[in-house]
């Protein structure tokens, strides 16, 4: 299916019209855009994009008294293809390019994280330390699954630590092969299970690729066919998930798929206080003093900080509150959410 590169011609055909004098011209570009769409009608049945387009030049030719007769633009020459399996395929598994063009704006995103005990950071800005153990999902969408596994933070705790962290990116036709990766305590490999670093062999393979940002402790996945980045860490003994997502991938979900830490957070029978109580492994003031060393500021991510040190008594925990708190200051699309206080 075609119907970006009819898209992006009328787009180019028209940012030049403007005032009351376009009306001839605007209504050529209308009737090429109405052609380039009945040619491609066939391989484009299913494609909402497709349908949007044939329904919106409809209502411009209305609003514009366009008649359907009548001199439409030759098609712009287009530029040699980068690769050799097209243009199209490329703008396919560029989402952020291809929603430019269907919509005429950018994409908006949303971010979630897991890490510490875990603390969760739901995509509405939602705050939550979970006591949850054995397998649970963060995301479960059209193009993506994300579990987390949990085991006890020290014994006799009720707080836990995520082990195990499995993702898999969804097979998407011209873009990329399902690929899983799959990160444990010790192993953060900067591969996904198949021994590969990017999507395959398709014609937009290389939308999907890991980049290892420090050996065996930090790698980022960069998923650009759906407009979404991934950091997963270690710091001590204890894994944390991060991601920038697009919002209509992030919503790209059934009701059946309702539990999602990072859509509707932990289950209110799972959640925690993050006020410590009783004797820690640390002090509390001992804590509070090495959090704030790489936590100025005492919102959430200081709060988690310090339960975490005092939990656990492992002062590593401190590089975990601070790596999901610079994984934000670069993922959030709004930088004020950065620090939530509570």
């Amino acid at each position: 299916c075609k119907i970006l590169r009819c898209n992006s011609e009328y787009v180019a055909a028209t940012l030049h019209l403007r005032g009351p004098g376009r009306g001839a011209a605007f209504c050529t570009a209308l009737r090429s855009y109405s052609l380039c769409t009945r040619r491609t009608a066939r391989t484009c049945r299913g494609d909402l994009a497709f349908h949007s387009a044939v329904h919106g030049i409809e209502d411009l030719m209305i609003q514009n008294n366009c008649s359907k007769e009548g001199p439409t633009a030759p098609p712009r020459p287009r530029p040699p293809a980068p690769n050799p399996q097209g243009f199209e395929s490329l703008d396919i598994c560029d989402y952020e390019r291809s929603f430019l063009y269907k919509h005429g704006h950018p994409p908006g995103f949303q971010h979630c994280a897991a890490f510490g005990d875990p603390h969760i950071r739901t995509f509405h800005d939602d705050f939550h330390t979970c006591r949850v153990e054995g397998s649970w999902p963060l995301l479960d969408n059209d193009y993506l699954f994300v579990q987390a596994t949990s085991s006890p933070v020290a014994k006799g705790s009720n707080a836990t630590v995520t082990s195990k962290l499995t993702i898999i990116f969804k097979n998407m036709k011209e873009c990329i092969d399902q690929k899983v990766y799959q990160a444990e305590l010790d192993n953060v490999p900067a591969a996904f299970q198949d021994g590969s670093v990017n999507g395959g062999t398709r014609p937009g393979g290389s939308s999907l690729v890991i980049w290892e940002r420090s050996p065996g402790r930090h790698v980022e996945i960069r998923a650009n066919y759906i407009g979404t980045t991934i950091a997963v860490r270690q710091a001590g003994r204890q894994l944390s998930f991060s991601i920038r997502a697009a919002e209509e991938v992030a919503r790209a979900f059934t009701e059946e798929q309702d539990l999602q830490l990072c859509v509707g957070g932990c289950p209110h029978s799972q959640r925690m206080s993050r006020s410590p109580r009783g004797r820690g492994r640390v002090p509390a003031e001992t804590a509070r003093a090495l959090c704030r060393e790489m936590l100025p500021v005492e919102d959430v991510y200081f709060q988690s900080c310090v339960f975490d040190v005092v939990t656990s008594g492992d002062t590593n925990f401190t590089m975990a509150a601070h790596g999901a708190l610079e994984d934000a200051r670069l993922f959030l699309p709004d930088a004020e959410k950065l620090h939530i206080f509570q």
